[in-house]
C-alpha cells in the first residue's frame, strides 16, 4: 500500500511542477484517445465478414423500358467486384447469399426547355427498384425490400441520348446498392 502511495505522491509533485499548457495538452489528447474508442472508429471492414460470394440474380423489369435489367445487373456486378471485399457467383447453391430485385419505375422528364422552340434542352432519367439481399446460410434478409432511386441527368444537343442517361443511372442505382450493403454502424 506504500509503495501505492508513493506513486501517487510522486505523479501530484510531478503535475505541479509540469506547465499548465503541457498539462493542457495532455489532457486533450487523453480526451482524444478516449473519444475515439468511444466514437466507435475502427479499422475493420464496412462489409459483413461471413459473407465471402454473392449471387446475383437478373433484376426483374416491371417497366416498359427494355434491356434496363440488363444495364443494372452488369452494373451492379462490375461495382461488387471491385468495392467489396465479395466474389460474384454465378449459382445460387455456391454463393453465401443473393441478390435480387426489380425495377418497379423509370421516369424520363425534361428539366429545361428552350423558350422560343419549346424542345427539351436538358432531360432526366430516374430509375427506381426494390432490392432485397438474402444470407443463404442463415437465411437472414441483410436488406430487405429496400426501396432506392437514382437519377441522371442528358442533353440531346451535347449528343447523349437516353441510352447514355439510363446507363449512366444503373450505375448510380449500383452504387447505392453497394452502400446498402455496408454493415450498419
Amino acid at each position: 500500500m506504500t509503495l501505492w502511495k508513493n506513486a501517487t505522491q510522486a505523479c501530484k509533485t510531478h503535475l505541479k511542477q509540469t506547465p499548465f499548457l503541457v498539462r493542457a495538452v495532455m489532457a486533450l489528447c487523453g480526451l482524444t484517445v478516449i473519444g475515439c474508442a468511444l466514437d466507435g472508429y475502427s479499422n475493420t471492414s464496412l462489409y459483413p465478414n461471413d459473407v465471402s460470394s454473392v449471387c446475383i440474380r437478373m433484376f426483374d423489369n416491371q417497366t416498359f423500358w427494355r434491356d434496363m435489367e440488363y444495364d443494372l445487373t452488369d452494373a451492379l456486378s462490375k461495382r461488387i467486384e471491385a468495392k467489396t471485399p465479395y466474389k460474384v457467383i454465378s449459382s445460387d447453391d455456391l454463393a453465401d447469399t443473393v441478390i435480387s430485385g426489380q425495377i418497379t419505375e423509370v421516369n424520363k422528364s425534361v428539366l429545361i426547355r428552350d423558350r422560343e422552340v419549346g424542345s427539351a434542352l436538358q432531360n432526366e432519367i430516374l430509375i427506381q427498384a426494390v432490392v432485397s439481399w438474402k444470407n443463404l446460410k442463415t437465411g437472414k434478409l441483410l436488406i430487405d425490400s429496400q426501396l432506392i432511386s437514382a437519377a441522371a441527368q442528358y442533353s440531346e444537343s451535347l449528343n447523349q441520348g437516353a441510352g447514355y442517361a439510363t446507363n449512366l443511372a444503373a450505375n448510380k442505382l449500383a452504387e447505392r446498392i453497394i452502400e446498402l450493403m455496408e454493415t450498419r454502424w
